[in-house]
């Protein structure tokens, strides 16, 4: 079961690699548009789209805050730890799906086994925050069982 752990955990840190890689080139673009926009513009319209990539810069700056948060967050688990309720690092098998307690990362399919990964902030991850095998809850008019927390 742990070597499913550490892949799942690996796919979750490439997830955030992957967002990572695409927040700071969406950073330097609109850095280099803003220089651009100096070079070759003059007046209001220069400030106007100085200030707009520089809103963009921002913004990405924030998701990129943001994502760290989710770094920290990946790095307090341990893959190899065996859980017997649900908390961050659980495997957990319900009657409605498979889900990997950690970072709100969607979908992830090792050896084409499909688990959501998903934060204890979630919806669906406060409900089963600290619940165990044979505990049920609802959720969107659904009940789910859970079958199995590793």
């Amino acid at each position: 079961m742990s070597n499913l752990k550490q892949q799942l955990y690996i796919l979750c840190a490439q997830y955030i690699a992957n967002r990572e890689k695409t927040i700071k080139m969406l950073i330097a673009e609109a850095q280099e548009a803003a220089n651009e926009e100096t070079k070759s513009s003059a007046g209001d319209k220069f400030e106007t789209g100085r200030e707009t990539m520089q809103q963009e810069v921002e913004l990405n700056l924030t998701r990129l805050n943001e994502l760290n948060k989710l770094k920290l967050a990946l790095d307090m688990i341990r893959p190899d730890q065996r859980n017997e309720i649900v908390a961050p690092g659980a495997l957990v098998r319900t009657n409605q799906g498979s889900y990997y307690i950690a970072i709100s990362a969607g979908q992830l399919k090792p050896d084409d086994k499909t688990f959501y990964a998903i934060s204890l902030e979630s919806p669906i991850g406060a409900k089963m925050k600290g619940q165990k095998a044979g505990d049920k809850f609802m959720l969107n008019n659904k009940t789910f069982v859970i079958e199995s927390v590793n």
